[in-house]
């Protein structure tokens, strides 16, 4: 039986994907720190636009790949079978990671805006920033209190799983936004290029546009997989949890 192209280019076996996406994850974090080191003075803690360096940095790494990794703890073969508790415990550890970094980012740039005077919360990036974080916040706190500690009752546990997957696959897209606006933000402050055609750009936007379109393809990638039904954690009495070994690494 023949399939269709775009079925055969997506039918790929799962841990071989992961291996690629955490290499992409690794190239975003390695271009965000790049683009702060390289072309926006490095790093500090002495509240100049050395310590602002830090909130992108953070952030990327946090609210994009950390979280997009966090997500994807459950589609693990390995996770399918025997007691969820250990795959809950990581869950949630990478889920704390995350939110600890998006505090140290907040309180970078929120530092800087002080330290020159500048208001705070005056764009969309920073409304759309907080407001994602915000929500995260809540996601890991109603996450602790449903599905790890130990008095929330089946029924609710439930109830609130399938919001929980929704708001999960909604707040790594509300990160990609705050990361792209938050890159597009500081280059038309930095560069003040205008209209200027794109082949006269300086290197700085060229290499910061191409770290925007990696995030965009991590979460895009990540928001695949976790939309594919055969790679979703079928119910512990499900034949599939047998078939474990064959989908490591393909047929």
């Amino acid at each position: 039986r023949r399939h269709h192209p775009v079925t055969v280019m997506w039918d790929l076996p799962f841990l071989p994907f992961c291996a690629l996406l955490g290499i992409l994850g690794f190239v975003c974090v390695a271009f965000v720190s790049a683009w702060c080191q390289y072309w926006r003075g490095g790093f500090a803690l002495d509240g100049s636009t050395r310590t602002f360096n830090w909130h992108p940095v953070l952030m990327v790494t946090g609210m994009v790949v950390l979280y997009g990794a966090a997500a994807l703890v459950y589609r693990l073969p390995p996770a399918w079978t025997g007691p969820k508790l250990p795959w809950k415990l990581l869950h949630g550890a990478l889920a704390l990671a995350v939110f600890i970094l998006a505090v140290l980012g907040l309180a970078a740039v929120f530092r800087f805006h002080n330290e020159h005077g500048t208001p705070n919360m005056y764009s969309l990036h920073s409304w759309l920033g907080l407001a994602t974080v915000l929500l995260f916040s809540c996601q890991w706190l109603a996450g602790f209190s449903a599905f790890l500690l130990p008095w929330a009752p089946a029924w609710l546990r439930a109830l609130y799983k399938p919001l929980h997957v929704f708001f999960g696959s909604t707040i790594l897209m509300l990160s990609m936004a705050s990361c792209l606006s938050g890159i597009n933000e500081k280059l038309f402050f930095s560069l003040k290029n205008g209209t200027t055609e794109y082949k006269l750009l300086p290197p700085e936007a060229v290499f910061a546009n191409t770290l925007g379109l990696l995030i965009l393809l991590f979460g895009v990638l990540v928001l695949g997989a976790l939309a594919r039904p055969s790679w979703k954690r079928p119910d512990a009495d499900s034949p599939d949890t047998r078939q474990v070994p064959a989908l490591l690494w393909g047929p």
